[in-house]
């Protein structure tokens, strides 16, 4: 009998990790790829199956082996389905993945949202394992969250729900939280907040843009204290903290699981800050037992969950 592999893709606004699993869920081979989203999509999809053919030829797999894949996209995505039906950070609209599938892909393939796949991940394999209630929350690129309530994914009536991004912090400008918090979005405002900063903060800046920041620099200044940065930071820990309250009082998670390349690169203090403010919205003792905590996978969690995620639906 052949072995059976899985794979999972996690397609990010910056790169592609690619990992092949074993039956077990154990980490066979793993591959990271630039993105490069301003290329058009069927170029990046051209890279992700360059990137699943490098993890196969490392795990010494074939096609063959293989019993299911997950593609884990940031964005909307229609349920059991291979459409990608919005994913901002990328610029795809009713964008349909299976015509660009090559040949070879013999196994079955599903599309799913990647941070719905990554707090899959720490539920099944991570942070949350045991858990049956969990909530996840990752700031990466952009914001995204996900859910397991009774010990299921749950995806909600248009297959759309954990998407607490897109929940409305600034009601009476329309303000979304990713906005705030999303990486990309967070350094765009940072133009904004050094030129309404003193003149020897802006002087710190000079010849910087802050809009090519990557999460490790972000930490960068945040350890050492620059004032920007570190505004920027606690606005985005907060209105975080603003929808994680909300969750609470709406579904009431047994585990909240903070995740994502900003929270990784900013260390524990950042959802420390935004549990100590979460709890200052939820109702009283609505906190009571509840476990606020940092993924446990870092970067894996994403092609974690596709994994276990694939095993589970090609299973059934």
């Amino acid at each position: 009998m052949s072995a059976s592999y899985w794979l999972g893709v996690d397609l990010g606004g910056t790169k592609i990790l690619t990992g092949l699993f074993d039956d077990h869920c154990k980490l066979v081979a793993r591959t990271k790829a630039p993105t490069n989203y301003e290329e058009g999509g069927p170029a990046v999809f051209g890279r992700i199956v360059s990137s699943v053919d490098a993890v196969l030829k490392e795990g010494k797999a074939g096609p063959g082996d293989v019993r299911g894949m997950c593609l884990a996209v940031p964005g909307q995505t229609v349920y059991r389905s291979t459409i990608v039906r919005y994913a901002p950070n990328l610029g795809w609209r009713d964008f349909d993945l299976a015509p660009l599938f090559p040949p070879h892909w013999t196994f079955p393939v599903a599309v799913e949202n990647d941070v719905r796949m990554g707090t899959y991940g720490e539920w099944a394999h991570g942070a949350a394992k045991g858990a049956k209630h969990v909530f996840g929350v990752f700031a990466g690129t952009g914001v995204g969250g996900g859910l397991i309530l009774d010990g299921r994914l749950y995806h909600g009536f248009n297959g759309h729900a954990g998407e607490i991004g897109h929940i409305i912090v600034g009601w009476k400008k329309g303000t979304e939280l990713e906005a705030i918090a999303g990486r990309r979005n967070l350094m765009n405002r940072a133009k904004e907040v050094i030129e309404d900063s003193p003149k020897h903060v802006r002087k710190g800046w000079k010849g910087i843009d802050p809009a090519t920041f990557k999460s490790s620099q972000i930490a960068e200044y945040a350890e050492k204290g620059e004032p920007v940065i570190s505004y920027l930071i606690d606005e985005a820990a907060r209105a975080i903290a603003a929808g994680v309250g909300t969750v609470i009082n709406l579904l009431s998670p047994e585990v909240i699981v903070i995740g994502g390349g900003v929270t990784k690169a900013l260390g524990p203090s950042f959802p420390e800050r935004i549990w100590e403010i979460a709890q200052r919205y939820a109702l009283p003792r609505a906190t009571e037992g509840v476990r606020c905590v940092m993924a446990a996978l870092g970067d894996d969690a994403g092609i974690t969950g596709a994994a276990a995620y694939a095993k589970h639906r090609f299973n059934e």
